[in-house]
């Protein structure tokens, strides 16, 4: 079963939340009840003990490249990289607001949200600069 988003997108009842937060500027990730853990994607089991009570949490946005690459063949050239989260998790993601030569290992970056044709506004990460950390 689809639910909508509000937009022409539809999320499952398992993520719609976290579509419609990503709409609205905020990140969510999954904490497990029972072990205290947490976790990315969301999945309604903890991945780390099994357990069904898991509950949305608004992420800090803030975050390091762990690892990158840069996509050439493209026009233009875009950077995948996985980027962990202050709170622990990881999750694949693009690079985004920079050259993509500027890119580092353990750069710190915040989350962007980026709109896409089906609806949806997809998390992605700028680096984190003394401007964006004042909001300017």
């Amino acid at each position: 079963m689809n639910v909508s988003t509000g937009t022409d997108f539809r999320g499952s009842p398992e993520n719609a939340e976290y579509w419609r937060a990503a709409r609205e500027g905020r990140l969510l990730i999954k904490r497990c009840a029972a072990c205290g853990k947490s976790h990315y994607y969301p999945r309604a089991r903890c991945p780390f003990c099994g357990d069904a009570q898991t509950e949305w949490i608004e992420a800090s946005g803030i975050g390091k490249i762990y690892s990158f690459t840069i996509v050439r063949r493209a026009a233009p050239p875009y950077v995948p990289a996985y980027v962990t989260l202050a709170e622990g998790v990881t999750l694949l993601t693009n690079i985004v607001e920079c050259a993509p030569e500027s890119v580092r290992i353990e750069q710190p970056v915040r989350v962007v949200f980026r709109p896409m044709s089906d609806g949806r506004h997809v998390p992605m990460f700028a680096p984190l600069t003394v401007d964006s950390e004042a909001g300017v």
